[in-house]
């Protein structure tokens, strides 16, 4: 090369050697902010235990303190109606009460802030660097058994408060003097009174389903328990019209919680146990049946119904005590940029931490949103989730809501008719464990057909015998069981199907849409009976449910699919017709 061609490349050579520098400079520099950021990120996922995180803890703490102190105000009104019975009704409203509702407000609303991220938080990219597929490849841990034990309390405290509404219907009915089939002269109905609690949870239940997808599965659940504490103070109401307003909020809170609940444990159990297990868990509506009858049957009749809704506060502040066991859910982490937040959860659970394309891309085009639901390749099994939800809800409750009022009017006492519906439901408890290997070992879609069907059956002889029954006492514990053990595990199978079949960034959607679909069911039944237009007679109620139910069975046979044993993002991708893995066994 000739001296100017040196003379000329010298100055270039320099101004590449300084911009080398500059650029390692600023790579390095990056490096380090990334390290550091990351190293923030996993100590506050560290120090809350694995993905456990409070935006402002200081904020959700506060809340739960003055919610709870605002439902302590409630109880003197309570305490003072002890020598009338606990009969509030017609007594105005004391200054502590209307304190009490303010300081709800203020809590509700701190522990919101509390819990709510930032928008820069929640809008991240997937994490592309971490196979998502070592959640399913691990084996069940002392994590996954404190997750379920913690999972089955929730959903036991959230079933509890829906029936409920069974148990306190004939005292509240007698107390206010509404019209029902006990007393069809009263002037208000006591229909309006499950007509608001269930019109809430279906609110609730796609509030939820948002909610789930925008700030998280365990937030969303830990505001849930902040509801059921407040709402506790429906025990104290002196009006009806305030027991109406009470249980439409207690229903916002109480119809998320069954979806979001699910959808985190669809995100975080292995595949090879997801099915069997998330059915166990969700069978926990028999058990609230047993707990809120055995509760009902010993308290009522010395403390009035009331004390059933007072019980709210402190299950609500168990769930919220329980809440470092709930870690959030690794792949809603990973699929909103929150890596390390998402290492922390996994190693929590055992999984080890591959680097590779993760398996999350595959959903890089599905957006949050209600109408991804019916996109193609999920309309079909929407149609189902959603059909198969009214029929549940039809059922739960056009037919359980007003069995123990339809047992006194057949001549039972309250004791008895309470005692019936949970010797009923301790009947079927055992066969949650079957139906739940069914589901997971033998085929969750055919396990589906076979107790929707059943249902369906107890459904059609419930409604040719009519109040017959009532003289056959053996014939009426088996076909109670169907109705209250065997309607709430649909429910959970219906749950569980949902949580598997929609990929991570509509998980939550699709399962509130099923937990939303079952409510609407009741509201549509729960309607027709405050409009006149159907008598919450045996009869009636289950021909009713017992229809949409059998033609729930068919759609399943038609277009569902079999989920068992498949990966999250294996179902995902046959939807979407992409290749994936096959998920190794544990």
């Amino acid at each position: 090369m000739s001296t100017g061609a040196n003379e000329w490349f010298k100055p270039h050579r320099a101004r590449d050697r300084l911009v080398g520098k500059h650029t390692a400079l600023i790579n390095r520099l990056r490096a380090i902010l990334l390290e550091r950021g990351n190293t923030v990120a996993q100590g506050r996922a560290n120090s809350a235990l694995g993905g456990v995180i409070f935006y402002n803890q200081w904020a959700f703490w506060f809340g739960i303190v003055a919610t709870t102190a605002g439902v302590v105000m409630h109880l003197p009104m309570y305490i003072r109606g002890r020598a009338m019975g606990y009969h509030l009704a017609g007594m105005p409203m004391d200054t502590p009460m209307l304190i009490g509702m303010i300081l709800i407000i203020i809590g509700f609303g701190s522990s919101f802030y509390g819990l709510y991220p930032p928008s820069r938080e929640a809008s991240g990219t997937s994490a592309a660097r971490i196979r998502v597929r070592a959640l399913d490849e691990t084996r069940i841990t002392i994590a996954h058994i404190a997750l379920l034990v913690v999972m089955a309390i929730a959903l036991t405290i959230d079933i509890m408060k829906t029936t409920t509404l069974s148990f306190v219907a004939p005292g509240m009915a007698q107390e206010y003097g509404l019209r029902s089939p006990l007393n069809p002269t009263g002037v208000m109905s006591i229909t309006y009174l499950p007509l608001s609690g269930i019109t809430g949870t279906v609110l609730g239940s796609f509030a939820a389903g948002w909610l789930g997808d925008r700030m998280g599965r365990r937030a969303t659940m830990l505001f849930g328990g902040i509801t059921f504490i407040g709402t506790s103070i429906c025990g104290a109401m002196p009006s009806y019209s305030w027991n109406l307003l009470m249980c439409f909020l207690m229903g916002l809170g109480v119809g998320g919680m069954l979806p979001i609940a699910n959808a985190l444990m669809a995100d975080t159990i292995p595949a090879r146990h997801r099915g069997w297990l998330m059915v166990l868990i969700g069978g926990s509506g028999a058990a609230a049946y047993i707990v809120t009858g055995w509760l009902a049957s010993e308290l009522v009749p010395q403390f009035s119904w009331r004390i059933l809704w007072l019980i709210g506060a402190p299950t609500g502040i168990l769930l919220i005590l329980l809440n470092r066991w709930i870690p959030e859910s690794p792949r809603f982490l990973l699929a909103n940029g929150r890596e390390a937040e998402a290492r922390a959860v996994m190693e929590r659970y055992g999984a080890k931490i591959i680097e590779e394309t993760s398996e999350l891309e595959l959903e890089s085009e599905v957006r949050s949103h209600w109408s991804a639901l019916i996109a193609k390749g999920l309309v079909s099994q929407t149609s189902v989730i959603t059909l198969l939800g009214i029929g549940v809800g039809l059922i739960l409750f056009g037919f359980n809501l007003w069995i123990p009022t339809n047992l006194l009017k057949l001549g039972f006492s309250e004791v008895t008719a309470d005692r019936l519906v949970r010797d009923a439901a301790v009947i079927g408890f055992p066969f949650t464990l079957l139906a739940a290997l069914m589901y997971g070992f033998w085929s969750g879609k055919k396990t589906m057909i076979l107790l929707t069907a059943l249902a369906a059956a107890a459904m059609f002889i419930f409604a040719v015998s009519g109040d017959r029954v009532v003289a056959n006492r053996p014939l009426l514990y088996v076909l109670l069981v169907m109705p209250i053990w065997g309607v709430n595990t649909v429910t959970a199978l219906l749950t569980v199907y949902s949580s598997e079949v929609y990929p991570t960034h509509i998980r939550s959607h699709g399962s509130a849409l099923a937990a939303g679909a079952s409510k609407a069911g009741g509201v549509l039944m729960i309607g027709l009976v405050a409009l006149g237009i159907a008598a919450p007679s045996i009869a009636t109620t289950t021909l009713v449910g017992g229809i949409p139910m059998m033609l729930a069975a068919i759609g399943i046979l038609f277009f569902g699919v079999e989920t068992r044993n498949r990966s999250l993002e294996e179902i995902t991708a046959a939807k979407f017709k992409v290749a994936a893995a096959p998920v190794q066994s544990s």
